[in-house]
């Protein structure tokens, strides 16, 4: 990043980039503008050598305090947030519900939503320290090239993973499965779409490719708002028929904590929170986002985060409790498959078609949100942070990247199984590991942490290994068990 110039403090009507004296150069550390924590989430620490929030609503990146006339604001960067964190994890909420128990999942959503949430605010934070533009070039600036490369390759494979899941789901819905029928053939009969694999690539070509070769994230906020109301629809049917059917009696009490009477559940307890951890994963979209607010500061961007994650937390639990209420122990790895049969109640067959279908054009609108990180790291990678936009090129590694995920679409068995990997390697790295190494590696520089943050930051990057080794243990013993 360029160090030859610095952001003026906001104590005048208008903030415009000056070139920086030997005395600025040295009253900000490596170049880079201070922050205040006053408004995070951790805590209010006061930065030394300036007042509390003197800094405080400093752009992310060096171009004044507001972006481009048709960037977005709060609401628009919200709905995009919220979208990338609500999109196939939110259909396997419920079989982990299963696993743990009513009270264990409950419990255990809202704390990796507050977890989340604070990574997200030390990401931005550190960010805006560094004026770095992507998760990639944060984690660069604080540990180097060799862990910027590991982060990005994570964001790759895990979004890569997600997008994977996103077909797979559609190909289950629409087409069936082996247990389950879809969609189109109980709307239109047996036929061509039968085919899971031919239905998938058209789904990819006539609708997917427009969005995905899109250049700006902001242009995706009418869609991603869509989104979200299609996930809440789901959510509020899913609720509704869950209240009917307590009310007529027709579902017994659930289990309320983990069951431990058999070796195929302890193993399932071992990848569970893995699968839970990677259904709040959003922040390889923060930077994106943040660098297309309307306004860019830290305080918008942690109420950005703030707002999304009490969105998600809530649209989880009544989802998870929902798909477990209504099927207990027969809930699948993935809830929508389940809406394939007669719920016992009125309207039963309508209510499927449109839980199912409405969560089919959500993942559809979904998809291209997760996609622009991908291609945007992927692009990063092999042409550099710095490389110069070209249409041409955004349009080929969106074909190529297309075409990649398709081909894993046929090869993955099930969502369980992609959510068990990726839950418990990429997801922590990209949710937990890296940014609370950024924070404590940048908090060298300068000592932006508080004492309770950096403690917080100490445990976050621990429990984020030891998860992590147990849900690889346990993936590594469920395949080795299934092999016998």
């Amino acid at each position: 990043m360029n160090t030859n110039y610095s952001a003026l403090p906001l104590t005048s009507p208008s903030i415009e980039l000056q070139a920086k004296s030997n005395a600025s150069a040295n009253a900000n550390v490596n170049g880079h503008a201070k922050i205040s924590k006053q408004d995070s989430f951790l805590g209010e620490v006061e930065d030394g050598g300036g007042g509390a929030g003197e800094h405080d609503d400093l752009p992310l990146i060096g171009d004044g305090p507001a972006g481009p006339p048709e960037g977005s604001g709060v609401p628009a960067a919200v709905f995009n947030l919220a979208t990338s964190i609500i999109g196939a994890g939110i259909m396997a909420l419920p079989a982990t519900m299963k696993v743990l128990g009513v009270a264990a999942g409950l419990v255990s959503i809202l704390v990796m939503g507050v977890l989340s949430e604070i990574t997200v605010e030390l990401l931005v934070r550190f960010s805006a320290y560094c004026r770095a533009l992507s998760y990639g070039e944060v984690v660069h600036r604080a540990m180097g090239r060799p862990a910027s490369v590991v982060a990005q390759m994570c964001v790759i494979i895990n979004n890569a993973g997600v997008l994977v899941v996103y077909l797979i789901i559609i190909g289950d819905v629409m087409s069936g499965s082996l247990k389950h029928i879809g969609v189109m053939d109980q709307l239109i009969g047996h036929g061509e779409w039968d085919n899971r694999k031919l239905l998938i690539l058209v789904v990819l070509v006539i609708f997917l490719a427009p969005l995905c070769a899109l250049e700006k994230i902001d242009s995706l906020s009418l869609s991603s708002a869509a989104s979200v109301a299609l996930a809440v629809v789901f959510v509020v049917v899913s609720c509704i028929i869950a209240l009917i059917k307590i009310a007529e009696g027709k579902i017994s009490m659930p289990r309320m904590g983990p069951d431990f009477s058999s070796r195929a559940a302890m193993l399932d307890l071992l990848v569970v929170i893995p699968i839970m951890t990677n259904a709040f994963i959003c922040h390889f979209n923060v930077q994106p986002i943040y660098n297309e607010l309307k306004e860019k500061t830290p305080r918008n961007m942690y109420k950005v985060g703030r707002i999304s994650t009490v969105l998600c937390v809530v649209v989880y639990a009544l989802t998870a409790l929902s798909g477990y209420l209504l099927f207990g122990e027969d809930t699948e790895s993935d809830v929508l498959t389940n809406f394939d049969k007669d719920l016992g109640i009125r309207f039963s067959s309508l209510l499927n078609y449109i839980v199912r279908i409405g969560y089919v054009i959500h993942l559809v609108l979904v998809f291209p949100v997760v996609h622009f990180s991908l291609r945007q790291t992927v692009d990063a990678l092999i042409f550099g942070e710095l490389a110069t936009p070209s249409r041409k090129k955004t349009l080929t590694l969106t074909v190529v990247l297309l075409a990649l995920i398709y081909l894993g679409s046929t090869m993955i068995p099930n969502i369980w199984m992609a959510f068990k990997f990726t839950g418990a390697t990429t997801g922590l790295a990209l949710g937990f590991m890296f940014p609370a190494l950024v924070a404590l590696r940048l908090d060298k520089e300068g000592s932006r942490l508080g004492h309770g943050e950096r403690l917080l930051s100490l445990g976050l990057l621990g429990l984020s290994i030891v998860v992590s080794v147990i849900g690889v243990v346990g993936n590594v013993y469920t395949l080795k068990s299934k092999s016998e």
